[in-house]
């Protein structure tokens, strides 16, 4: 397949020949429930920001460290370290767990393991629950955000499903935003439920999980890969076509997802974790996704997220109540770009979004860069300002995709067999890459301070040479379209098993496109 910006392939049409104009998502009820559904599975990102916000907002609580006698050291490492262990554990289930079970049975497992989590946190008496509650928490967020952005991307009224997968990521800030503001407001409370509280709120999520994520429909994809044709048939109907099961778009999506199923299971090439790297289209897939896994967390980002206050110092930023200020508006600032890019993202392209996210990011963390180094030589408080100016900055363009689209990316150009386990080294590799953060971060800000920042520099640029050259154009296409970009062979075995369908009752249609509305 041919790289860079001409890398497009295929019929653009595609789906969106059989797509009622007048079915929107405000105007039909149908639409309305599964969305309303899908929150419900959008929200274990909500759960996974306010979780891996949580533990620093509690080590700046006197009451938390009196009552856990100060940890430092080793001790305090192993507490901000269990979580992404917890996770590392759970990774090796959640693949098998999500192909073998079901999405929802997945995500209610992982909603049983954090509240038990959830649980054990609030109540904890000695820091060896606490670090008990914490790996418990990790291991059934891996479990659950395995499946749940899954589900989304596959139940999905497709000319939505790039927007809701998008959303599904951008809402790790809202968890990040309340966990924030949640503590800093418990923090006032003079006893130990100053931190119980925010321990006991993350278990929320979960428990709207625990009960009603059978109400939520199972994926169409799952169901017709172990033989329930029928039931798969019956919900993409009742969710995309107000039940009518001869829809020209739901006879197209159920045609083409059985194509592409059963393609699969013939060739048996994308059967097993080697099938990951078994051909050259899966081969490239996998240096894509786990190159923007790591470029997620590797591209300056780390630095601000988890050691601004390290910054802030470089800076002369060092009154507590500015620096809690600024990280407060700034997970603000975030949600707000990352929701705006979600929102474009079949409207601009996957290409120009991710290109201008890193030429931006490029350009003000060498601002960023200048002005720490000017600040630091001559102390010159314009710079310090600057900085903090090119830090929000920096934050809107790598929220343009590197907080929307590096989920609903992986997912798309995945094929539905590979989907679990590919996602799965995707979660795999954003831990390593945070665990990286954690220990290399720090050490190099202590013994080469802003000269660090130069590192990040060149590597930004290498990002943007990266992306310019293998990122594929994926908008406007089903999910075995844009998973079928790949594979030349196998995107031309499949529009040929769904070629049919483009002539499938097109007079119908064109009856039901010359309405003057649509029921509700």
């Amino acid at each position: 397949m041919a790289v860079g910006p001409a890398a497009t392939v295929g019929n653009a049409e595609g789906f969106m020949q059989f797509v009622d104009p007048n079915r929107k998502w405000y105007n039909n009820r149908r639409l309305i429930v599964l969305h309303a559904w899908l929150v419900l599975l959008l929200i274990t990102s909500s759960t996974n920001g306010y979780d891996g916000s949580l533990m620093n907002s509690l080590q700046s609580m006197n009451q938390w460290k009196d009552f856990f006698n100060d940890p430092q050291g080793g001790t305090l490492g192993l507490l901000n370290a269990i979580q992404n262990i917890g996770a590392l554990a759970g990774y090796p289930f959640a693949p098998y767990l999500s192909d073998g079970i079901g999405r929802r049975p997945s995500i209610w497992i992982g909603a049983v393991c954090m509240l038990a989590g959830a649980a054990l946190q609030t109540a904890c008496m000695n820091i060896h629950q606490f670090i008990g509650a914490r790996f418990l928490l990790g291991f059934g967020l891996s479990i659950a955000s395995n499946a749940a952005p899954m589900l989304v991307t596959e139940v999905s009224y497709p000319t939505y499903r790039p927007q809701l997968t998008s959303l599904y990521n951008t809402l790790w800030y809202s968890g990040n935003i309340i966990a924030s503001w949640s503590a800093f407001g418990t923090s006032k409370i003079p006893n130990n439920w100053s931190w119980r509280i925010p321990s006991l709120l993350q278990a929320i999520p979960s428990v709207f999980q625990f009960f009603l994520i059978w109400f939520v429909p199972e994926s169409p994809r799952w169901l017709i890969s172990k033989g329930k044709e029928s039931q798969a048939l019956r919900t993409l109907a009742y969710y995309h076509a107000n039940g009518d099961d001869q829809d020209p778009l739901v006879q197209y999506e159920f045609t083409e997802i059985k194509a592409a199923i059963q393609l699969d299971q013939e060739t048996q090439k994308n059967v097993g974790w080697k099938a990951l790297f078994a051909t050259k289209g899966n081969r490239r897939r996998m240096l894509i996704i786990i190159a923007i896994a790591w470029f997620s967390q590797w591209s300056g980002n780390g630095l601000v997220s988890y050691y601004l206050n390290k910054v802030f110092d470089t800076i002369g930023i060092t009154d507590n109540s500015i620096q809690l200020l600024i990280t407060g508006i700034l997970a603000i600032w975030n949600l707000f770009w990352a929701v705006f890019a979600s929102f474009q993202v079949d409207r601009w392209g996957r290409r120009f979004l991710f290109l201008t996210s890193a030429a931006g990011m490029l350009v003000f963390f060498t601002l960023q860069t200048i002005c720490s180094a000017e600040y630091a030589m001559h102390k010159n408080d314009n710079a310090a300002h600057a900085v903090i100016a090119f830090i929000f900055l920096f934050y809107a363009f790598y929220d343009l995709a590197f907080t929307p689209l590096i989920v609903s990316y992986t997912l798309e150009i995945l094929p539905y067999s590979l989907r679990a386990k590919g996602f799965n080294v995707f979660n795999l590799t954003i831990s390593i890459a945070l665990i990286f953060n954690q220990y290399v971060n720090p050490i190099a800000l202590k013994n080469i301070e802003w000269r660090y920042y130069i590192v990040y520099c060149a590597w930004l640029a290498f990002e943007l040479g990266f992306l310019y050259f293998f990122i594929v154009e994926t908008k406007n296409r089903t999910l075995e379209e844009t998973a079928a970009l790949f594979d030349g062979e196998e995107l031309s075995q499949l529009q040929q098993a769904a070629a049919r369908i483009t002539e499938v009752r097109h007079e119908d249609y064109d009856e039901k496109s010359s309405d003057q509305g649509i029921k509700v």
